[in-house]
């Protein structure tokens, strides 16, 4: 089930004596509409089923208005037309049946010539926003170079009968394989404490691209940033994807896995604003913000800046 946004979301302070340059988030987005001029369009999916079925803290699905409320209120310094194209609810268990219609909705907001950022709900996003991507470009070219970067904890390539919030990149290879399209993921974060030997095992049989998250450190920015660059070289679009538990637990109480470890904002907003500026961006989305357990919106706040940083 798609809804229209809840607009009433989008409030916050104005600064009427400022002018059109004191603008803030809530001033600017408008609901989408057919026939409007290209921009960026924010979708939800609305969604903890996957996050159940993978054993997790249930509450994301409140993820995506919690996202909106902490966008509403930053001071806007874009230029392009912000839409919002409300959320994909999954109802029941039917995780699939959301999935499915949440990937139609991104093809066609990219058929509109628009950028999607989805707004997570668990980790289960991810196959959908990836599906709804190569749908779009595979009209255009049947087997088109699409690199998956993924800032996470987890690789998320587990095996189970259905999917979840541990699934999606292994649902993409397998997606990959079906349309014969190459498999390029690259994760970077990931904690060896929290990924079984055997999850490694998987992530080499598909070629994974992965740093390790103590090794993603200021001192080895130069390293790191190579290594983002070499793997954004050899693709032709690219799907970033941001689990806010890559996040140390201070940063990112509130979500499902909270690390012990994690990699540091500033590292990761760095290396996000190194991706969109290889102007290779085709989709985004944040994933796993979960409110019920987040500590005075600290979790939310983070993901809206990680979201503002890719409108600049």
């Amino acid at each position: 089930m798609t809804v229209m946004s809840d607009m009433s979301l989008w409030t916050g302070r104005i600064d009427a004596g400022e002018g059109q340059g004191a603008l803030r988030w809530h001033q600017w987005v408008k609901p989408l509409a057919a026939d409007q001029p290209a921009g960026t369009v924010l979708i939800g999916l609305a969604s903890d089923e996957g996050v159940k079925r993978n054993q997790g803290r249930t509450g994301a699905r409140q993820g995506p208005s919690a996202l909106r409320k902490a966008l509403a209120n930053l001071a806007w310094h874009g230029h392009t037309a912000l839409y919002d194209a409300g959320d994909v609810a999954c109802v029941g268990s039917d995780l699939e049946g959301a999935q499915q219609r949440y990937a139609h909705q991104v093809s066609q907001v990219l058929d509109q010539g628009h950028l999607p950022l989805g707004l997570g709900g668990g980790h289960e996003i991810a196959f959908a926003s990836f599906s709804g991507l190569a749908d779009h470009l595979r009209r255009q070219t049947p087997r088109p170079r699409i690199g998956i970067l993924n800032f996470d904890a987890h690789f998320d390539l587990r095996h189970a009968e259905q999917s979840s919030s541990g699934t999606p990149f292994r649902q993409i290879a397998e997606y990959c394989q079906r349309a014969d399209m190459p498999f390029a993921y690259c994760c970077l974060g990931v904690s060896q404490l929290n990924n079984t030997q055997a999850l490694f095992e998987q992530a080499g049989r598909l070629n994974v691209s992965y740093r390790l998250d103590r090794d993603m450190n200021s001192w080895n920015m130069s390293a790191i940033e190579a290594y983002l660059d070499t793997f954004l070289r050899d693709i032709d679009h690219l799907y970033l994807t941001l689990c806010l538990d890559v996040l140390p637990a201070s940063q990112a109480p509130g979500v499902s896995a909270p690390s012990a470890h994690g990699v540091d904002m500033q590292i990761v907003e760095h290396l996000v604003r190194r991706a969109k500026a290889s102007g290779k961006l085709r989709m985004a989305d944040i994933a796993e913000l979960n409110p019920s357990l987040d500590i005075d919106n600290r979790t939310a706040r983070i993901g809206a800046r990680l979201l503002a940083s890719l409108m600049d």
